[in-house]
């Protein structure tokens, strides 16, 4: 978890793979109403998160040996998608100039750089989560993230 731009996609894949669980990408079931007004530069609301949110609870119920790539910014995002408390949260912490720049290089991707302010906003760090710098390369971030987990 963690604001866009910050690399959720890429670490969730490499842990994912290494755990051999299923990979999903929470951004591939934003319906296509959120992801016009991400692109249009408008922040979507809690009303345009609540079912997408309730879509992902029940897809990680059905798949619970999975690994989701998912901003869940709120505790209250994090406790609809997971209110037993079932899963390890990685929150993958970085910068608000180093996720900038990484969201700058990026290309065809619906959530834009102007856009990142709106999520350091809304971002209540967690509590009950393994935090984890982005300052390092992927691979030292799933090493520092499989010793967390205990794997």
């Amino acid at each position: 978890m963690g604001v866009s731009g910050c690399g959720k996609s890429t670490m969730g894949e490499l842990i994912a793979k290494h755990l051999d669980f299923d990979f999903y990408d929470a951004d591939d079931f934003h319906p296509d109403s959120n992801k016009e007004k991400m692109a249009n530069g408008v922040p979507i609301n809690d009303n345009d998160r609540r079912p997408w949110l309730q879509q992902l609870a029940s897809l990680l119920s059905k798949q619970p040996k999975s690994v989701l790539a998912c901003s869940a910014l709120k505790e209250s995002y994090r406790k609809l998608i997971d209110p037993k408390e079932h899963y390890h949260w990685v929150y993958l912490k970085g910068s608000r100039d180093l996720i900038f720049n990484r969201m700058n290089a990026r290309e065809n991707h619906f959530m834009k750089p102007h856009m990142l302010d709106s999520q350091f906003a809304a971002l209540e760090e967690p509590d009950n989560a393994i935090t984890v710098s982005i300052d390092n390369q992927p691979e030292e971030i799933l090493k520092e993230t499989l010793t967390a987990l205990g794997k």
